[in-house]
């Protein structure tokens, strides 16, 4: 880039979200930071959490900005509108909210602006959420998408729902996949210190020794339900691990298990640190993820990052995450669930070819090329030429 641009950044989910959104912004913060021509500030009502916001390797070019003075009406009006003022004495050219809203009077300030939209989920299915909530995220959702001088889809299926369910321009929409941290890496041999951490992480936690992997949150929408009652099915020695927030809906799961004599096999995790996330998945044999909607999994990407076989669920976009060479069953069918996993397993035939593949597949997700489209899109706003 001939000049520099000043592009500010909605850090809320940075700064406090362990997974998800906080990590689909930090990995993209710190991959736009190696762009040339790029300052960014990044946004955040209050420092968060100590441990997320150290993931963002702050220097001259990237740092975090927090409220200033007192604020009389609140942290959550300083998102909405009180934050305006202070992009504009920052100098910000380009407003990226990277979760779906963004503040009102972006246009009005002068200030050019970008939505990254996740998913419609709640549009697509509100029985999945609280009504109060439905109406908040839908009137953020259509702020935004009349706001935004360009919109970011993370998939193509968000892309449809977003120009089937709003107003949105067609044109302002573009589809620019999401990226997984570095830290989910296959080293083909491991040194000494992280053979060390793969085995500390699962005598922690009481991790089995032959097990499938879930990471997400352990919700009705996540469909769990179907990978422990596939349990039934698998070899007697094959255990779940699920990792990811807790929910009502987990102790459903406890339930069944206890009662169907799987209580020995389910293992669920919460609160787990994002270091230990690489040796969990290092140490499984299978990862599966039967949601039965999403705006892109980037769990199954991190999966095959670190030479997983998937199974996932057909419905949604789990198709565009893990490629053809995942198996994708219905979320209904349990048998079909534990049929795919068992084709899997260690010493399957063709196991180690899938695998492959679907690594060669997930490059296209590589992490500089998200930044990339982004930071061009970021050129386009501000009519500059590479």
């Amino acid at each position: 880039m001939k000049d520099n641009r000043v592009v500010g950044l909605d850090a809320k989910r940075i700064v406090r979200n362990g997974t998800g959104l906080g990590s689909y912004g930090r990995t993209l913060v710190n991959d736009l930071a190696a762009i040339d021509g790029l300052t960014l500030r990044l946004y955040a009502p209050d420092a968060g959490r100590d441990d997320l916001r150290g993931q963002v390797k702050e220097s001259d070019r990237l740092c975090f900005c927090y409220p200033r003075g007192w604020q009389p009406l609140g942290k959550s009006y300083w998102r909405t509108r009180g934050m305006v003022s202070q992009l504009r004495r920052d100098g910000v050219q380009v407003y990226h909210g990277l979760s779906g809203e963004l503040p009102v009077g972006l246009g009005k300030a002068g200030i050019r602006s970008v939505v990254t939209i996740h998913d419609l989920i709640f549009m697509r299915h509100p029985e999945w959420y609280n009504a109060a909530d439905v109406k908040i995220y839908t009137s953020k959702l259509h702020h935004a998408v009349a706001e935004a001088d360009s919109i970011v889809a993370i998939s193509e299926c968000t892309r449809r729902d977003i120009c089937e369910l709003t107003d949105a321009d067609p044109g302002k929409v573009t589809v620019v996949y999401q990226s997984c941290a570095p830290r989910f890496t296959l080293d083909d041999i491991p040194d000494d210190d992280t053979m060390r951490l793969i085995w500390h992480v699962g005598d922690r936690y009481g991790i089995p020794d032959r097990y499938i992997l879930s990471v997400g949150s352990i919700e009705e929408r996540k469909n769990m339900m179907l990978a422990v009652k596939a349990l039934h099915l698998l070899p007697q020695d094959i255990a779940l691990v699920v990792v990811g927030r807790y929910t009502p809906y987990a102790d459903s799961l406890w339930r069944y298990a206890e009662e169907n004599g799987l209580s020995e096999r389910l293992v669920m995790l919460h609160d787990v640190p994002d270091d230990h996330l690489p040796p969990i998945y290092r140490r499984a044999e299978a990862f599966v993820y039967p949601s039965r909607y999403e705006g892109f999994g980037i769990p199954i990407i991190e999966a095959i990052s670190m030479g997983l076989p998937v199974v996932a669920c057909t419905g949604s976009c789990l198709e565009e995450a893990g490629g053809p060479h995942s198996i994708y069953v219905d979320p209904d069918d349990e048998r079909a669930m534990a049929a795919a996993v068992a084709s899997v397993l260690c010493g399957a035939e063709g196991r180690e070819q899938r695998i492959e593949q679907s690594r060669q597949y997930i490059q296209r997700f590589a992490n500089n090329d998200a930044a990339r489209h982004i930071a061009d899109i970021y050129l386009t706003l501000t009519n500059m030429q590479p």
